[in-house]
Formats: C-alpha cells, sequence, structure tokens
C-alpha cells in the first residue's frame, strides 16, 4: 500500500509541475520510477547494444544503470558513450564489477531493484554459435523478475 501512495503522490507532483509550465521537472519526477540495466564485459563492447539502449531510455524516458564487468580500468568505448548519455540528457549509474560475466550477479542486481523496467545484454554465453545452439537461455536467466533483452549480431 505504501508503494502505491508513493506513485500516487509523485504522479500527482508531477502534474503540479507540468501545469505550472515546469515540463522538464515533472518529467524528471516521472523518470526516477523507471530505469533500465545494461550488462556490459569489458573488451567486449558492441556499438550496437550501446546504441539500443540509449534509444530506449530517450523513447522511454528511463535513467540507466550500467553494470559493467572488468578487471580494466578503462575502456575507451564506455567513455564515449557515457559521454553521449549526458548529451542527451539520460541519467545513469555507473557500477563497476571486477572478473567476468555474472549472471547471477544481474540478476540479483535487477530483482532487489524495482524500478527496473527491464534488462539489457549482448549475447549471452548460451547463445555463443549462431548455427544451431540456439536451445534457449538458461535457466538461471528464469529467475529474473523483468524482461531480459539480447541483443546480438544477425548470422
Amino acid at each position: 500500500m505504501c508503494n502505491l501512495n508513493k506513485k500516487i503522490e509523485d504522479l500527482l507532483s508531477a502534474i503540479s509541475f507540468a501545469e505550472a509550465g515546469e515540463f522538464e521537472t515533472a518529467k524528471d519526477i516521472l523518470r526516477e520510477n523507471r530505469r533500465v540495466l545494461l550488462a556490459l564485459r569489458g573488451g567486449q563492447i558492441d556499438q550496437k547494444t550501446l546504441k539500443y539502449t540509449l534509444n530506449t531510455c530517450k523513447r522511454i524516458g528511463a535513467n540507466l544503470d550500467i553494470l559493467y564487468f572488468s578487471s580494466e580500468t578503462d575502456d575507451l568505448i564506455l567513455e564515449q558513450f557515457l559521454k553521449e548519455l549526458e548529451n542527451e540528457g539520460i541519467q545513469y549509474m555507473l557500477v563497476k564489477k571486477k572478473g567476468g560475466y555474472f549472471k547471477q550477479e544481474i540478476i540479483d542486481y535487477a530483482n532487489g531493484r524495482k524500478e527496473i523496467v527491464f534488462v539489457v545484454i549482448e549475447s549471452p554465453d548460451s547463445l555463443d554459435d549462431c548455427k544451431g545452439k540456439h536451445k534457449g537461455l538458461s535457466d538461471l536467466w528464469q529467475n529474473l523478475q523483468c524482461p531480459l533483452v539480447v541483443v546480438m549480431e544477425s548470422c
């Protein structure tokens, strides 16, 4: 019930700001409740995945959480993407994790935050090969409590 009251309160606040001509403030109030989670592996970032995520955040008015799994300190492609997010006015939060691509950490992060609308990943390990390993996503992904979007190269 508290969650419903908070949503109604936010909606009424946004309406008040919009009526006063403060459209950006109204958008910001509503945007706070919608986030997209993008999971990336260092050294293997695909431009197509970044473009898809940026366009989706703009279209649905969502902020972005980025889980970045890498042992590297900096990634030029990621830095350029963060600048592009800033230029487009998309608020983001970057969470760096050491190590590889951890499905369980992605699931735990997304399931622990109700404002996550969906998760975007690059082609997962279970879909390595375009010629016959399309058994579907692993059983672990079944535990994800929001939609999963997989961006992959076509064969």
